[in-house]
């Protein structure tokens, strides 16, 4: 079973890499993502804000494919608040 190591956004690349304990490396277009789901500005802020502060729940979201429910629910929520 491969374990997590490190989860950090690559300002180069503009990607997220995730590094596991066999050495192998997952990277998280995040351009591509935005492209996909980045329909409104609230939408890409969100997005924005999970890669810069929380890069594992983004990675998250996007391996889960739960990216369009949680921008429903949850970004619309953070800004109503």
């Amino acid at each position: 079973m491969k374990l997590l190591i490190s989860c950090e956004y690559n300002m180069d690349t503009a990607c997220v890499e995730l590094r596991y304990s066999d050495d192998s490396i997952l990277a998280i277009d995040c351009i591509e993502v935005e492209n996909l789901y980045g329909n409104s500005p609230a939408y890409r802020t969100e997005l924005d804000y999970l890669i810069y502060n929380d890069p594992q729940a983004y990675a998250d979201l996007i391996l889960t494919g739960d990216v369009e429910e949680y921008l429903r629910t949850g970004a619309q929520k953070r800004y109503l608040d």
